[in-house]
């Protein structure tokens, strides 16, 4: 279960957001919504542990993402959080297959690192684009690697921000029935967006429209 409790953010005297209380079960894809401004980027970046809120508190299962150490967030990056970002958060200069090997179990050594790699690519429609490097590739084909990337490890928290912003509505369609059939699987997927066809595959939403107080 994803559970916030009474979340706060404030930069200098202007408060974000104040109050937030939700909680999520596990397997459910939510999203959060609200105007431009709202606050959606960021709470989902305290989520995923690249911010940290004024307080309150988030926890995931049996782990207080706020209070973890910093071996503990070490940890969760690597094993429990996956993340999509708009800007895909690729290594341009790489491969296709260097950029989703730094995900695998072994870094991309190995045959099973290779047939997770495989499959990855072939689940999202790039079968065979292994040592394509990713400059190479259209917006919509970066965000399908991006991905292609959380299927090679299979992260219990999934956090999408604005992840069909840039993309056509065939290649958006890929990625959120991926992001949908994640969920299926037992996954949590936090959705950040402004897009009609996003939030109709929400189970639950949370609107941060009415969440700031002077």
């Amino acid at each position: 279960m994803l559970a916030i409790n009474n979340l706060t953010k404030a930069f200098g005297e202007r408060i974000l957001w104040s109050g937030i209380t939700a909680s999520f079960p596990n397997g459910a894809v939510i999203g959060l919504v609200g105007p431009s401004g709202a606050g959606k980027s960021t709470l989902l970046n305290c989520m995923g542990l690249l911010e940290k809120p004024t307080s309150g508190s988030i926890r995931f299962g049996d782990v207080c993402l706020t209070a973890a150490s910093v071996r503990q967030r070490r940890a969760l990056r690597r094993e429990t959080l996956g993340y999509v970002f708009q800007n895909y958060a690729l290594v341009e200069e790489a491969t296709v297959e260097a950029n989703l090997a730094i995900a695998a179990p072994h870094h991309g050594h190995g045959r099973e690192d290779k047939k997770l790699i495989s499959s990855a690519l072939e689940a999202v429609g790039l079968e065979g684009q292994q040592r394509t490097a990713i400059s190479t590739l259209s917006g919509g084909e970066q965000q399908r690697v991006a991905v292609a990337r959380l299927l090679v490890y299979s992260p219990r928290l999934v956090l999408a921000d604005e992840p069909t912003g840039a993309l056509d509505s065939d290649n958006a369609r890929i990625v959120l029935d991926h992001l949908e059939s994640m969920a299926s699987r037992g996954a949590t997927v936090v959705i950040a967006t402004h897009d009609p066809s996003a939030r109709q595959r929400c189970d639950e939403l949370l609107d941060l429209t009415h969440k700031d107080k002077d």
